[in-house]
């Protein structure tokens, strides 16, 4: 079969590791774990190295992805706890340079940080967030929310309905005051 393999087209290569990822020798999987790597599978890359022991290998390719969480999961799954560990710290410090927030929760609530430790990073991530957020748009949408819910409320007359309905009109109200005030 190596001989077989070594002869296919790079493409067919990659359809041959991914249709026979849990089947493959050990020596096609550590040709194949560059190749799927190289071509931007990285998924696929990691699963194949980790199911064949490679697991350094399946770490070392998560973390050049900047998958720091899942080649930490891996390390601990091993039962390398220091690396587990170390893997964790650095996604936080990566993750908090790349500002992806949520990530970087992960990342401390896996190395046991108390919950005021982790306010700061989750106050951080909505104000990163926010800068992008535009608000005209986001204020249609709750326009479109609320005039859909509007219209689910035609002909029904009880009283969680006219509730809903009242609370609806006050918010529009407060809305139309705001924007005015603006």
């Amino acid at each position: 079969m190596s001989n077989e393999f070594q002869s296919m087209p790079l493409d067919e290569k990659i359809i041959y590791l991914v249709d026979n990822l849990h089947n493959l020798p050990y020596e096609i999987a550590v040709e194949g774990v560059d190749i799927l790597s190289k071509a931007g599978e990285t998924e696929y890359a990691v699963v194949l190295a980790r199911d064949k022991g490679m697991i350094q290998k399946a770490m070392n390719i998560l973390v050049d992805s900047g998958d720091y969480l899942w080649a930490a999961l891996i390390a601990k799954n091993a039962g390398l706890e220091e690396e587990s560990k170390r893997l964790y710290t650095d996604g936080l410090a990566y993750y908090i340079d790349m500002e992806m927030f949520g990530r970087a929760i992960s990342a401390a609530t896996a190395l046991g940080f108390p919950p005021e430790e982790i306010e700061p990073l989750f106050r951080k991530g909505v104000e990163v967030e926010s800068r992008t957020l535009d608000l005209g748009r986001t204020r249609a949408m709750i326009d479109s929310a609320m005039d859909s819910l509007e219209i689910a409320m035609i002909g029904k007359e009880d009283d969680i309905s006219s509730g809903v309905r009242e609370a609806i009109k006050g918010e529009r109200a407060r809305m139309a005051d705001r924007d005015q005030k603006l």
